[in-house]
């Protein structure tokens, strides 16, 4: 049976943060699974305008952590910033760092790290104007296009999906 993958994400994601690992994880062989606290569509940002919409497979209120095997959290800067003020989602990322399972966040996704109390005492590296809530979080930020501490998996930005993507297959390998 195909590992499963959770992509938690919400309106307002970075459209190439959120398909790019998707597809590349789908074509990896892996089941990969949208999961947002609403169910139909959610709407991408592509560069500064709306982008696609992608569907919701799962409704947050209906996933539980204990199906899946890895979480990937993409960036966007309104994506995460409206995550980590819903606490179910913070207590669904939270849930995989509790459970050693693979936890990968890119951009401003790392946001949720902070939040769910995931980044301290870890290596992470994220989109620039983040580095200081992960450092006041207890993060060590290094500026590298993907940073694997244990379970966490961090990326910088778009042009870090393919190295960030290939990273979490490994770790899943």
């Amino acid at each position: 049976m195909a590992k499963r993958i959770a992509i938690l994400a919400t309106d307002g994601f970075e459209q190439s943060e959120l398909t790019g690992p998707r597809d590349g994880l789908k074509a990896a062989g892996f089941d990969v699974q949208v999961i947002a606290p609403k169910g139909g569509s959610i709407k991408g940002w592509q560069h500064t305008d709306w982008g696609d919409e992608v569907p919701v497979d799962l409704e947050l209120s209906q996933a539980r952590p204990d199906d899946f095997d890895a979480l990937v959290l993409p960036g966007g800067q309104m994506n995460p910033d409206s995550l980590r003020m819903k606490p179910e989602a913070v207590e669904f990322v939270r849930a995989f760092d509790s459970a050693g399972k693979t936890l990968a966040a890119i951009c401003h996704g790392p946001w949720l790290l902070v939040e769910s109390g995931a980044a301290k005492g870890r290596e992470v590296t994220s989109w620039p104007s983040v580095k200081t809530d992960l450092v006041n979080a207890g993060a060590s930020w290094k500026d590298a296009e993907v940073v694997v501490d244990g379970h966490v998996i961090t990326s910088r930005k778009p042009d870090d999906i393919p190295a960030f993507t290939k990273a979490v297959i490994d770790a899943l390998g």
